[in-house]
């Protein structure tokens, strides 16, 4: 019977470019930058490395299909480097299948990294869908912002929220964002708003304004890991280790029939169910310390809150208002800024959450340190409402 992976798994270094319009260099030079940072971390050389998994969306723009492009780049001792995407989603895979092959045994030190470049795919937003063997099937080939406003819709309908109570919402969603981005000099936007601009700002997709959507960044971020044991022997003292890591899928059902009413993620409540299980935790709103969120646009963060089971459903609005999830609040979320600020280099952006979960726990967060954060959470989503991918991965100290 499996027994899943709880503390079997510790992070032994990680690292991460600084996000944004990085015209002065390539996808190489930001990988370099995010390993350089990680390997430091880990006390280690290249040579210890058994194993890597590498992670982009758009190969044929950033660095070409395959695992070479990292083997090459950090210069690699000829180890097995495979190449994985899973689409918004892909950092996390990656991640995964570093810490599955510490977990199983078949390597001692593993490493994970992502990167995106995208500003030089020339969009001036997130790309729609192209071909492949998904549109076809589901004709899912809407512009993202009109997909997420489309779940803002059905959530107003659902639990019979005004339109303008949402909108006061996201925009406090935006604002906390903002004002957490302001504290990260690695983030790509680091200058507060206020609701008065978030609620202003010119209209993308009803309801979503231009502050409720995260922008076009490039970045890499990195992890190393090994089991505790190891990490402890190399030195280490406070040890994080991965509690949870789960990922779940649409199989079709959204989109096939009407079972589901487009209000939530169905992935992600199964993934934060399993994950849960997998850490022990029972009542995610008391043990959860921080969280960071897949909030490409405000309302998947709103929306998202109540799927990971932190807030009631229905709820997740006064919890908002309330400063819940603020900097100061119960929960913070997104102290880094999120994707909203930190930016959303697609491949990325899962080894980025996890970046910060870690800089938290070992109290290396600078001016956004938390009061002794205990247990941190990460959730990634690939994909649009209607069919994607989610993952959830919970770390903490090592018990």
């Amino acid at each position: 019977m499996a027994a899943g992976i709880k503390d079997k798994v510790a992070i032994l270094g990680m690292g991460c470019s600084r996000f944004g319009e990085r015209w002065d260099c390539g996808a190489e030079e930001l990988m370099v930058e995010a390993f350089t940072e990680a390997i430091g971390d880990a006390g280690i050389d290249v040579s210890q490395i058994d194993a890597a998994w590498f992670s982009t969306h758009f190969e044929e723009i950033n660095v070409g299909k395959g695992g070479l492009p990292l083997s090459i780049a950090l210069r690699l001792p000829n180890i097995a480097v495979t190449r994985v995407e899973n689409f918004c989603a892909s950092g996390s895979e990656a991640f995964r299948g570093a810490v599955y092959a510490v977990a199983s045994g078949a390597t001692d030190i593993a490493l994970a990294l992502g990167v995106e470049k995208l500003k030089d795919t020339g969009y001036g937003g997130l790309p729609a869908g192209g071909g492949g063997t998904l549109s076809p099937q589901w004709a899912a080939n809407g512009s993202a912002p009109g997909n997420f406003a489309q779940l803002a819709s059905a959530y107003r309908a659902k639990h019979g929220v005004s339109r303008d109570d949402l909108k006061r919402a996201i925009a406090h969603v935006s604002v906390k964002s903002h004002a957490n981005g302001a504290k990260n000099p690695k983030a790509h936007l680091q200058k507060p708003i206020t609701e008065e601009q978030a609620l202003n700002a010119p209209m993308i997709a009803e309801p979503l304004g231009l502050f409720d959507c995260c922008g076009v960044s490039d970045g890499a971020a990195c992890a190393i890991v090994t089991t505790p044991e190891i990490a402890r022997s190399l030195g280490k003292s406070r040890i994080v280790s991965i509690k949870a890591l789960q990922l779940a899928l649409s199989n079709g059902s959204e989109s096939g029939h009407n079972s589901w009413d487009g209000s939530y993620f169905h992935t992600t409540r199964i993934a934060a169910a399993k994950a849960y299980k997998e850490a022990g935790i029972r009542k995610a709103r008391d043990e959860v310390s921080m969280f960071e969120c897949h909030d490409c646009f405000s309302i998947t963060e709103l929306v998202t809150m109540e799927d990971l089971q932190l807030s009631p459903e229905g709820g997740a609005i006064r919890d908002v208002m309330d400063g819940f999830y603020d900097a100061d609040g119960q929960i913070p979320c997104q102290i880094d800024g999120g994707l909203k600020c930190f930016g959303h280099p697609i491949g990325a952006s899962g080894i980025r959450m996890l970046y910060e979960m870690y800089l938290q726990l070992t109290g290396r967060a600078g001016d956004r340190q938390l009061n002794d954060p205990r247990i941190g959470m990460t959730h990634n989503l690939g994909g649009s409402p209607m069919s994607n991918v989610a993952a959830v991965c919970i770390v903490g100290a090592y018990d």
